[in-house]
């Protein structure tokens, strides 16, 4: 009996990401065909054989897969069980035509610290919420890309990084419920979202979207020691939903708001 075909599918709401696709295929073969977005794929399980442009390529689990826009392409199991795979469509925003030459030349990159962001980013993309994560870890994830398909660039005088680090503090700080996108702060203190996010990790020893959840999660103790439920606190806190918070709440309090609130003394 053959084996359905898992697949998962979702838009986000961060710049730059067309769809999300979470797919396992165990005899589906694509037929040729182009996409208007760049594809980033990685594969958790079995490998992938395809042609690009006319050359055989292949997909094992150590590599990350970067696919051009317009052209042409198909894509098989190239073991017996099948593939697992992660996809992120992402429109011109990070990656401009002028890579697609590159990309086409090397569409597989053997790079582990790629590798390991790209999954971080598409943990990210599945929660409704950390948006900032997501922002930040593709801006990285982009800048390597470039790195890898235009190595010769010169790299630019960055600005002054503790001034950077601190007007984002200052903006992560007056935003700290309604959040701000990564591309809205760069574009506010002027400087390339890539350049901010490394900044104020170096400033700070944490990314900014850590330091924002950090804050939310200690405005959202002190109201659950007020005795709000935590539904409400998570609302007035600016996490997603109830979910959300508990999962920041446990991993940087260890236990959930809920056991929080109960362990005020009588």
């Amino acid at each position: 009996m053959v084996a359905q075909p898992e697949v998962s599918a979702w838009r986000s709401r961060v710049p730059g990401v067309v769809e999300v696709f979470h797919a396992h295929f165990t005899e589906y073969a694509y037929p040729m065909h182009v996409h208007e977005a760049w594809t980033l794929l990685i594969v958790d399980d079995g490998a992938v054989r395809y042609d690009l442009d006319r050359h055989e390529h292949g997909t094992p689990h150590d590599t990350v897969s970067l696919l051009p826009p317009h052209v042409p392409h198909n894509g098989s199991p190239a073991t017996a069980h099948g593939f697992r795979k992660r996809v992120v469509y992402l429109d011109g925003t990070h990656l401009g035509e002028d890579l697609i030459g590159s990309a086409v030349d090397g569409p597989d990159l053997r790079d582990p610290v790629l590798r390991r962001r790209v999954g971080q980013l598409h943990t990210a993309l599945g929660h409704p919420g950390d948006e900032l994560e997501a922002e930040s870890r593709l801006t990285l994830i982009a800048e390597r890309l470039r790195t890898h398909l235009r190595p010769s660039t010169p790299a630019t005088t960055p600005r002054d990084s503790p001034t950077l680090a601190r007007t984002l503090r200052e903006l992560l700080d007056e935003h700290l419920t309604q959040g701000i996108g990564l591309d809205e702060a760069a574009r506010l203190v002027h400087a390339h979202p890539a350049h901010l996010v490394r900044a104020f990790s170096g400033a700070y020893g944490i990314a900014p979207h850590q330091y924002l959840m950090s804050r939310r999660v200690e405005r959202a103790r002190r109201l659950l020691l007020e005795g709000r439920p935590p539904g409400e606190v998570a609302s007035a806190t600016g996490f997603y939903d109830q979910s959300h918070l508990t999962r920041h709440f446990k991993k940087l309090v260890g236990v959930t708001p809920g056991r929080y609130a109960r362990s005020r003394p009588a």
